[in-house]
């Protein structure tokens, strides 16, 4: 994984946001508009939502790494890395500027949430103990419901075209499968709380849209 370069984009694309201050421009705009599910302080709401997309696109290296890395342990790096590479293809595609890193950020969680998915279950634990689900779908929520959706399209077929459950059917997979009951397994995973919870942004999925 050549996380280094997603790591500089991101600096860049800071630098660029201190400069322009684009992206806090655009969820300025957006705050009226955002679906009732999404849940802000009453107080300084820009400034969180800010903070949480800065957080979001910031971590996607980190947890490709780290995706990668248990992979590996797992006996299926050759099999889950593809797959991690096209998310990180994705984030150096575009234009510098935050504001342009969210939906490649989407991308790149949502490709680890779906491996996450299929390693629950062949392994019945996931590969990473942390709950993208609430930050997901709040970014979804903010790159709008036509576009996420054929963002979710990218990753669907990407991952049904590139794992099976033969990918999981190796001998290094079984022997993986018997160090799961291990206490360190996954230990690298708890610094990553619900990243929503964390940053102050919530989702209320009774609520309905406007």
């Amino acid at each position: 994984m050549n996380t280094a370069a997603l790591r500089e984009q991101i600096k860049k694309a800071r630098q660029h946001e201190n400069e322009t201050g684009r992206l806090t421009r655009q969820l300025e705009e957006q705050l009226p508009h955002l679906h009732p599910s999404i849940q802000l302080p009453e107080t300084d709401a820009k400034a969180v939502l800010t903070r949480f997309v800065e957080a979001y696109i910031d971590e996607v290296p980190d947890l490709l790494d780290a995706a990668n890395e248990v992979a590996r342990e797992a006996g299926i790096e050759s099999q889950i890395k593809p797959v991690l590479k096209i998310a990180e293809q994705y984030f150096l595609q575009p234009p510098v500027g935050l504001e342009h890193l969210l939906d490649e950020a989407y991308l790149a969680h949502r490709f680890v949430e779906e491996v996450n998915d299929l390693y629950i279950k062949h392994f019945g634990q996931p590969l990473i103990p942390l709950d993208m689900t609430v930050a997901n779908l709040i970014a979804h929520q903010l790159l709008g419901e036509k576009f996420a959706n054929e963002l979710d399209e990218v990753v669907h077929h990407a991952v049904d075209s590139m794992l099976d459950d033969d990918s999981f059917a190796l001998e290094s997979v079984e022997a993986y499968r018997e160090k799961l009951s291990s206490p360190d397994t996954g230990a690298a995973w708890k610094r990553w709380p619900c990243m929503g919870r964390r940053l102050g942004v919530g989702l209320e999925l009774d609520q309905p849209a406007a």
